[in-house]
């Protein structure tokens, strides 16, 4: 037990020195930001985002940005780059056959990792994680130090059933690290996730995510995620050639929030994808 809380302690210290490794990082709290959140009715919730090229901390809602919680779906990010690493995927067109129990249309059929990740198919990434194991799982959550790093006795069950925790802040820091390929994972591992978490493209500017959606028995109140990065490019002259150069400049980010259980499905599904871009919109990353 003494050893876990050691563990834990340095993660959070790792996760606290990252963002402030550099003397020039400031960090701005945005209250201004709640009439996003009042708009879909949301009381509880908080957004963070990393401007990497300023090296700038933007929150609202600190407090909540350093609480842990369930990373639900948002996990598939972590078990996609296990299950490659560790050969149990060869790609992301490794296919799993359904098992024949119906449960969502989205998901009943024959799905490679690709497509698992995009219908956020829980079965399939419950099949990745039973065959990566509990030794090789273990020792990635160790190595990348992912949140409170636990598994417990159910790898089939542990970023499901609130025994695996991570913060906003955290999420944010994990992003960093993906974009950057500074991950204890191969280029290639890290270029097909991100690959796979690319969900829009516009000019000069590309939005990358996963959503998640932790449900539990026994909660008072689900909590909802979106967890990315948001890329623009800047086209800027070279002083010394006069050429026009494509400067990339990435923001990581983390949405979380909390509703009432048996709140409507449909409508937050909608809901947690257009409050994501109503605040990167106030944040002047993109317009919408």
């Amino acid at each position: 037990m003494m050893m876990h809380k050691i563990k834990v302690a340095v993660a959070a210290l790792g996760i606290a020195l990252g963002l402030a490794s550099c003397s020039d990082v400031r960090i701005n709290d945005h209250d201004e930001w709640k009439p996003v959140f009042d708009k879909y009715k949301v009381t509880e919730g908080c957004f963070e985002y990393y401007d990497n090229n300023k090296e700038e901390a933007n929150y609202y809602n600190k407090e909540r940005c350093s609480k842990r919680m369930s990373p639900a779906s948002t996990f598939k990010i972590f078990n996609s780059l296990v299950a490659l690493e560790t050969g149990v995927a060869l790609d992301e067109q490794m296919k799993i056959k359904w098992d024949g129990v119906a449960r969502r249309p989205e998901w009943d059929k024959d799905l490679t990792m690709a497509e698992a990740f995009k219908v956020s198919a829980v079965p399939y990434y419950q099949e990745l994680a039973r065959r990566i194991g509990a030794k090789e799982m273990q020792h990635y959550l160790d190595t990348v130090q992912y949140g409170n790093m636990q598994i417990g006795n159910q790898i089939d069950q542990f970023w499901l059933n609130d025994t695996l925790q991570i913060t906003p802040d955290e999420q944010v820091g994990f992003m960093k690290r993906l974009y950057h390929d500074e991950l204890p994972f191969s280029p290639r591992s890290q270029r097909i996730v991100k690959g796979m978490m690319l969900q829009e493209t516009a000019n000069d500017y590309q939005l990358y995510y996963k959503t998640g959606w932790s449900s539990i028995d026994g909660a008072k109140e689900d909590i909802l995620w979106v967890v990315g990065y948001a890329e623009t490019v800047h086209r800027l002259k070279n002083p010394k050639t006069g050429e026009m150069q494509a400067i990339p400049h990435p923001y990581f980010f983390a949405l979380n929030f909390s509703v009432p259980k048996n709140s409507d499905s449909k409508t937050l599904v909608e809901t947690r994808v257009k409050l994501l871009h109503d605040l990167l919109n106030e944040a002047g990353i993109h317009k919408y």
